[in-house]
């Protein structure tokens, strides 16, 4: 199945190899998509766990926090690193 990924904010510029669009086994969860994207990412680049998460529009809460859910072809995954500064 094909999973869109969005990955926006503070650390979306240590994403730019990862693709786009995710191809995940049929019956992947959040979980198996959210550990490809991590493997994807450089080793010394990870996103932090305070990054929220949401699945199709609907926000699921953290990296380190959030519910198990499968995933459907054509979702969104939308991964937003925390910004600060002021």
């Amino acid at each position: 199945m094909k999973v869109k990924l969005v990955i926006t904010g503070r650390s979306y510029d240590a994403a730019a190899e990862v693709p786009e669009q995710l191809t995940l086994d049929d019956g992947a969860t959040l979980d198996d998509a959210l550990k490809t994207v991590a493997a994807a990412l450089p080793d010394d680049r990870p996103l932090p766990a305070s990054c929220l998460v949401a699945v199709s529009g609907t926000h699921l809460g953290t990296l380190a926090s959030h519910p198990s859910r499968q995933l459907a072809d054509g979702d969104e995954l939308v991964l937003i690193a925390p910004v600060a500064g002021g």
